[in-house]
């Protein structure tokens, strides 16, 4: 399956990976993992959504397509450069709130709803703050991380973190996991109702 065979990318997909392309920005989500994105928000209409690394907004682009009307997400990233650049683009949506703070600190300070799914695509809420994030997912909601599998750019070492995170994961009773080796590794998990 090559990109070509991705249905319904976002209009504005194409601006935003030229946009990344004339800064230099080296860190593009992947075509499938949007796609994943949009699928799964669409399954949740009046939705609140959470993107713990907004980077250029690429990923938040699907997410945004498969919101309805009655739905919100908040997208964080501690980048003042690619928050403005997204909030360029996507700034004028009443529905989306992008916040520029440190994402560890936003997630200890945050006080308010949970959420139907929290796409944690940093290291905030993914290799930190893992507990708190976990917490601020509904019943039936999702939490999904890629870059799973071996990438190129993984720093020395990097591996480790993810076999950690991964063991941490399996061992949580309060979620349904589902390891995927497609895309750039993507682990799914959902919140259980605890009965």
């Amino acid at each position: 399956m090559n990109a070509t065979n991705i249905q319904d990318i976002p209009k504005i997909h194409t601006e935003i990976v030229r946009k990344s392309e004339e800064i230099g920005f080296t860190m593009p989500s992947d075509l499938y993992v949007g796609s994943f994105l949009k699928t799964l928000i669409t399954s949740k209409p009046n939705g609140r959504f959470l993107e713990i690394g907004t980077g250029i907004g690429l990923s938040l682009s699907w997410m945004i397509e498969g919101m309805d009307s009655d739905s919100m997400l908040i997208s964080v990233d501690n980048d003042k450069e690619l928050t403005e650049i997204a909030n360029s683009y996507f700034g004028e949506d009443d529905r989306i709130e992008l916040i520029c703070k440190d994402g560890s600190q936003w997630i200890k300070e945050y006080v308010g709803e949970k959420f139907d799914l929290i796409f944690a695509d940093a290291w905030p809420g993914k290799y930190s703050e893992i507990e708190e994030v976990l917490g601020l997912v509904k019943v039936g909601g999702f939490y999904i991380i890629d870059d799973m599998t071996k990438q190129p750019n993984w720093p020395e070492g990097h591996e480790a973190n993810v076999v950690e995170l991964t063991a941490y994961l399996e061992k949580r009773d309060d979620f349904q996991l589902t390891k995927m080796n497609w895309s750039t590794g993507l682990i799914m998990a959902v919140k259980k109702n605890k009965n």
